[in-house]
C-alpha cells in the first residue's frame, strides 16, 4: 500500500500542474487589476505609478513565464504579490484555511454520523412509514439551494435570540468581537453557537445525499449471498449487520464522500459569505471582485490539493473496509 500511495502522489504532481496552469490562464484573462488601479483611484495615478503596479503584479510577464514564476515561488513558500498593499497570501490563506477546517469538517463529521444512522434505519425499515418519511426530508433537503436555506437558518437564529433574550446562536462571525479577553469557557460556548448554524446549513446537503447512498448500498448488501448465509448459520442480526453488511455497504459512501468535497467546499463559499465567516470562502470573493490572481490561484491550488488528498484517502479507505482488495 506504501507503493500505491507514493504513486498515487508522483501521479498527482503532473495533473495538478496542469489543472493549475489552465486554471491560471483563466484568472489572468478574466479581469485587468492594473486597469482597475489605474481608474479606480482619485486622483488618477501618474503613468509611471501604474508601470510599477503592472511590474508589482507581474503583469508585464508573459503568461508561461509568470505561472512558473509563481509555481515555483509556492514551492518556496512565496504565494505571489497581491494587489492589496502589505498583504502576505500565504499568511491571510492559512489562517483563513482553519476558519474553514472548521466549519467543513464539523459539518463532514455530523453529515456522515446522520447519513449511515438514518441509511441503515431507511434500509433496514423498507417501504415503511420511516423509510418514506426519510426518503421525503432526503429529497426536500437535495432541493433545497443552499443559499435560501442558510438566509432562512440565520433568519430563524436572529428570532430564536431575540425570543430567548440571548444571544447564543451567533448570525455574523465566526466568533464575538473582543473574545480574547473573556473567560476560556465563554469563550468556547461562543465559538458553539457561532458554529451551529452554519454547520447545519452545509450538513444538510450533504446529509441528504449521502443517507440516500447509504440506503441503496444496504439494501444491495442485505440481499447477497453471503449475507443471507451469515443468516442462515444463525449468526446474530447485529453481528450480521455490523460484522458483514455495514462494512461493505460503506464503501460507495467513502467514494462519495471524498467526491463531493469540492461540493462541501463550495457550499461553504455560499455558507460563509451569508454567516460573514473570515475563512476561505470570503477569501475567494474578494480575491475575484479585486482581480487578484496570486489570491484567486492560492484558494484554487489548496483546494486542489484537498480534493486530490481526499481521493487519495478514499482509494486507502477501500483496503481497509473491504480485506479482498489489495493496491500491490
Amino acid at each position: 500500500m506504501l507503493a500505491y500511495t507514493v504513486r498515487r502522489i508522483l501521479v498527482s504532481i503532473p495533473v495538478l500542474i496542469i489543472s493549475t496552469f489552465i486554471v491560471f490562464l483563466v484568472v489572468i484573462n478574466a479581469g485587468d487589476p492594473v486597469a482597475n488601479f489605474a481608474t479606480s483611484r482619485q486622483p488618477a495615478p501618474s503613468k509611471a505609478a501604474v508601470a510599477a503596479f503592472a511590474r508589482h503584479v507581474h503583469a508585464d510577464q508573459p503568461a508561461v513565464e509568470r505561472y512558473w514564476n509563481w509555481i515555483t515561488g509556492v514551492l518556496h513558500g512565496d504565494w505571489g504579490p497581491s494587489v492589496q498593499p502589505n498583504l502576505d497570501i500565504g499568511h491571510d490563506l492559512f489562517t483563513r484555511f482553519r476558519v474553514t477546517v472548521t466549519l467543513v469538517a464539523a459539518a463532514m463529521l455530523i453529515a456522515l454520523v446522520l447519513a449511515v444512522l438514518f441509511g441503515v434505519f431507511s434500509a433496514l425499515r423498507q417501504y415503511s412509514a420511516a423509510d418514506y418519511t426519510i426518503t421525503f426530508f432526503g429529497f426536500l433537503f437535495l432541493a433545497m439551494p443552499v443559499f435560501w436555506f442558510a438566509v432562512l437558518l440565520k433568519q430563524a437564529g436572529i428570532w430564536f435570540n431575540e425570543q430567548t433574550g440571548s444571544q447564543f446562536l451567533g448570525t455574523i462571525g465566526e466568533k464575538s468581537p473582543y473574545l480574547e479577553s473573556d473567560t476560556f469557557w465563554n469563550a468556547f460556548t461562543d465559538r458553539i453557537g457561532h458554529l451551529v448554524l452554519p454547520t447545519i446549513t452545509l450538513a444538510l446537503v450533504s446529509f441528504a445525499s449521502w443517507t440516500r447512498y447509504t440506503r441503496a448500498s444496504m439494501l444491495e448488501v442485505m440481499d447477497s449471498d453471503y449475507v443471507r448465509l451469515a443468516r442462515a448459520k444463525g449468526l446474530r442480526r447485529g453481528r450480521v449487520l455490523v460484522r458483514h453488511a455495514l462494512r461493505t455497504a460503506l464503501i460507495p459512501l467513502a467514494t462519495v464522500t471524498a467526491l463531493d468535497i469540492a461540493i462541501i467546499l463550495g457550499g461553504a463559499v455560499v455558507t460563509e459569505t451569508i454567516f460573514q465567516w473570515h475563512g476561505m470562502g470570503e477569501m475567494l470573493v474578494q480575491s475575484a471582485t479585486t482581480v487578484d490572481v496570486y489570491r484567486t490561484m492560492a484558494w484554487l491550488l489548496l483546494s486542489a490539493v484537498v480534493v486530490i488528498g481526499f481521493n487519495l484517502v478514499a482509494d486507502l479507505l477501500y483496503a481497509v473496509l473491504d480485506p479482498r482488495i489489495r493496491y500491490d
